[in-house]
């Protein structure tokens, strides 16, 4: 019978603050929860003495980010068939029930004298582990000590479920496999996570690019209290079973993980779709959003009708926002986002209530060499240009010769161009006879009498 370590019976709390130290192979008191049952205490419990793990470095996780053990742990061999009169402490050997006793369970493994496991250990598994202990079954057991009292060879049934949490976490380096478990604990240095029976450290610099958006100036329990027991997805980065160090990576894990779901996310999106989305990076290009386990981008031009500079001015992370697929592209994985597009289009203002010759007012916002543009005060969203030569009668070298930023200006339309989205303006023409028969119609509706 193979076992794994949701049979063993809870007999250690992990302290929020514990040390990552695994337990040594002296000490017979050994953890038999499973990561999922975990009962953790509220950081304040933990002694100051305790959180003792120091930050690990923002380029490599080194021997100093989790304290190693006093004395090196013995490592096991490699496992030796049944049958075999040679066995050793550390040894992992498969097993057959012979007997079993309240008190006791001898065990085949392969020698003249039969192992036991003693009633201290028997004591700490749950009921539905020891009513699958039946005589003729095989298990895994741990050689305690090969001479034992009465000539029986000392096993354990707790040692050999770490064991075989050791060689599961080195396959897992190896594979490079994404490991899914929850957070245990933590200390100054990152986050305690349990691997099987096993506790594993991810350094504060390992940790994904969300979590760590969310660490401020507090205090480790501050900063990581609220994530006690929370799932995490960690990769396996280093194995040293003589130290007793298993050094974790939450943002390899995510790196791989969102590059997964984005693939399958692509594969359900169609150009057109409307989704829900959180925004989770702002850059100067634009804004990341996430909508749905994947990142899409909300370009500068995409987020709004009117003129944005910087993607601060209209959004904040964290924000909820509602978003339109407009690309995708599956070669690349990229994911085009609109926020604008959910908004109703300005141009189709201006197209049913501007026409060219009509005053407006406009608000100058920005100087060029070639002109300067206006906001219209009636419709933000949009955005015409005064060209150079519609500023006045006069030569004019430079817009700010005649207008600043800020003026709020009485305009008069001189294009419109919906199709282009392109809207003329003119200040040297807001006086002109030119247009005189229609201010006329305009301020008095028409009516000559």
């Amino acid at each position: 019978m193979s076992l794994n370590q949701s049979g063993l019976e809870n007999t250690e709390e992990v302290q929020s603050g514990a040390s990552v130290e695994q337990p040594s192979e002296s000490n017979n008191e050994e953890t038999t929860t499973p990561v999922e049952g975990l009962a953790v205490p509220a950081a304040s419990e933990a002694p100051a003495s305790e959180i003792d793990a120091p930050a690990a470095s923002d380029d490599a996780v080194s021997a100093s980010d989790v304290p190693a053990t006093e004395t090196p742990v013995e490592t096991t061999s490699s496992t030796p068939a049944v049958g075999s009169s040679q066995l050793k402490r550390g040894d992992l050997v498969e097993g057959v029930i012979k007997s079993t006793s309240p008190t006791q369970i001898l065990v085949d493994v392969g020698t003249p004298n039969d192992g036991v496991i003693l009633a201290d250990e028997l004591e700490r598994l749950n009921k539905r582990t020891l009513e699958s202990l039946r005589v003729g079954e095989k298990l895994n057991v741990y050689v305690v000590n090969p001479q034992g009292r009465d000539g029986h060879v000392i096993l354990s049934l707790n040692r050999a479920a770490e064991e075989m949490d050791w060689q599961r976490a080195e396959e897992f380096r190896q594979n490079q496999e994404v490991y899914e478990t929850r957070i245990a604990g933590y200390n100054k240095g990152g986050l305690i996570v349990r691997f099987g029976r096993l506790r594993g450290f991810v350094p504060q610099s390992q940790m994904s690019a969300d979590r760590r958006r969310v660490l401020g100036d507090q205090t480790p329990e501050e900063q990581w209290s609220g994530m006690v027991n929370e799932p995490i997805l960690v990769k396996v980065m280093e194995v040293d079973r003589a130290r007793n160090r298993l050094i974790l990576s939450e943002r390899s894990a995510s790196r791989e993980s969102r590059e997964r779901r984005k693939e399958n996310l692509i594969s359900q999106l169609t150009v057109g779709e409307v989704r829900d989305g959180k925004v989770v990076s702002l850059e100067d290009f634009g804004a990341f959003v996430d909508i749905g386990g994947a990142e899409g981008l909300v370009h500068l031009t995409e987020l709004s009708w009117q003129h944005v500079t910087h993607p601060r001015e209209v959004l904040q992370v964290g924000q909820d926002v509602k978003v339109e697929v407009i690309s995708i592209d599956t070669d690349h994985k990229r994911i085009g986002l609109s926020m604008k597009r959910q908004a109703s289009d300005p141009w189709d203002t201006v197209a049913t209530r501007y026409e060219v010759g009509q005053l407006v007012q406009g608000m100058v916002t920005k100087l060029t060499k070639f002109g300067a543009f206006a906001q219209l005060v009636d419709v933000p969203e949009i955005e015409g240009l005064i060209h150079i030569s519609e500023l006045s009668d006069k030569r004019v070298n430079h817009p700010r010769e005649v207008v600043n930023e800020n003026d709020k200006l009485t305009l008069r339309v001189v294009k419109i161009d919906v199709k282009n989205r392109r809207l003329g303006l003119s200040l040297k023409r807001v006086n002109s006879a030119e247009y005189l028969d229609q201010d006329w119609a305009t301020s008095f509706g028409g009516d000559e009498s």
